[in-house]
């Protein structure tokens, strides 16, 4: 025992000192931390652990003009913009994909506008993820980021004054925005066989941790920070070959206004372009789902991919009869007049919550709980999701629909 303790000195002793000699190389030095290590000592305990401390001081992203706590207005908060400086390829990356688009998403939303300010504009509801895409303190006209001046794209998986590569590429990077009601991909995938091998494996054998993907092993391809997906978040694609489905697509279209009553286009497919919040042509959707289809080929042999993808493919079919079973059920209430003035013909699926019957809350539940519950659950390998979060819920859904809706129609005649 005493022999072997006498062999590791030496080698620790050699470590110690490589370690003293060739570690990381120390943070520059700047004047702004002789204020700030007071002010805010763990951010810069953060900046200085990160490797950009080791490159540029604080000025480098909030600028020179800011010199004591009398001009504090003259910091700058830096934008994307900030970071294209010396990142040019990840954010030529990032503003092509959809990540970019969360503020456009968000914008396009016909009753964002009604929302509290606190809520969109603080960052505490929907503004908390979807501001994403403010290039410049201008980006948003005259207002710029006048409200909450703080968010910016980068810092949402390179949390700040770190800003650390290794804990971007960890899943949990992803859990803030894609956990919970519309879009629980971080329990699906945790939950999954290939998060459970994932997380497992980081614990016990960080060497293996490289046996199942995270999200960012499909999504963020070699570290391509372009994100994208062939189904999208409204998991509708056109054109739809399969004739029967595209049918229900059609319910769907004029649920969502992108279609008009008769099947014609409205104003808001091209607010649906610009947000590609869907895929328009065969050719678009093929190539996004082609990249993933090369992932899994990784892992898994070509006819287990297939099965796979069109198992949940299938899964997008199901979930979407029942669903336009039930538009077009609250649309003939639309159309009868037992809802609205009559001239409506369609409920509008993008309001949401901010609807007034019992019934149409339904079919907001419906839409962006249930639905998006048992098509995202099939593309992310969790049949628990799928099924009792999903399926079996949209089953329920169209039974309290049709229930509501009968009675709704006797309430409407008895009163006239």
């Amino acid at each position: 025992m005493r022999e072997s303790i006498r062999n590791v000195l030496p080698i620790a002793a050699v470590s110690v000192l490589l370690l003293l000699t060739c570690g990381p190389a120390a943070a520059l030095e700047s004047a702004c931390e002789e204020c700030h290590a007071k002010i805010t000592p763990m951010i810069v305990k953060d900046f200085n652990r990160g490797v950009m401390a080791q490159e540029m001081t604080c000025a480098g992203c909030h600028g020179e003009d800011h010199e004591s706590e009398y001009d504090v207005e003259k910091v700058k908060l830096p934008t994307i913009e900030t970071c294209q400086e010396c990142h040019e390829d990840q954010v030529t990356q990032y503003l092509s994909g959809k990540h970019a688009l969360g503020l456009v998403a968000l914008e396009a939303m016909p009753f964002t506008h009604m929302q509290p300010d606190a809520f969109i504009e603080g960052q505490k509801g929907c503004g908390g993820c979807h501001t994403l895409g403010l290039t410049d303190q201008s980006a948003r006209g005259t207002e710029g980021r006048k409200y909450y001046k703080y968010g910016m794209d980068c810092q949402n998986c390179h949390t700040r004054h770190a800003f650390s590569a290794a804990e971007a590429r960890e899943p949990e990077a992803c859990q803030t925005c894609h956990m919970g009601f519309d879009h629980p991909q971080w329990e699906m995938w945790s939950s999954s066989k290939h998060g459970v091998t994932y997380l497992m494996n980081r614990a016990i054998a960080p060497e293996h941790r490289d046996r199942a993907p995270t999200c960012q092993t499909c999504h963020m391809v070699d570290g391509d920070h372009r994100v994208f997906s062939a189904w999208g978040f409204l998991a509708v694609r056109l054109p739809e070959a399969d004739e029967e489905w595209m049918g229900y697509r059609l319910s769907i279209l004029k649920g969502l206004g992108v279609l008009d009553a008769d099947g014609n286009p409205t104003a808001r497919l091209d607010v649906v372009k610009a947000g590609k919040v869907a895929r328009l042509t065969k050719e678009e959707f093929d190539a996004e789902r082609e990249r993933f289809v090369t992932v899994c080929r990784q892992c898994h042999g070509p006819s287990f991919v297939a099965a796979n993808f069109e198992n949940a493919d299938k899964m997008v079919k199901e979930a979407d009869k029942l669903f336009a079973e039930a538009i077009e059920i609250v649309a003939g209430l639309y159309q009868d007049g037992v809802i609205g003035d009559g001239e409506t013909k369609y409920p509008d699926l993008l309001a949401f919550y901010d609807v007034g019957t019992k019934i149409e809350q339904t079919l907001y539940e419906m839409f962006m709980d249930h639905r998006m519950k048992a098509f995202q659950g099939g593309f992310h390998m969790n049949p628990d999701y799928a099924t009792w979060y999903g399926y079996a819920k949209l089953k329920k859904d169209v039974v309290e629909i049709r229930e509501l809706a009968s009675h709704m129609r006797s309430e409407h005649e008895r009163q006239h």
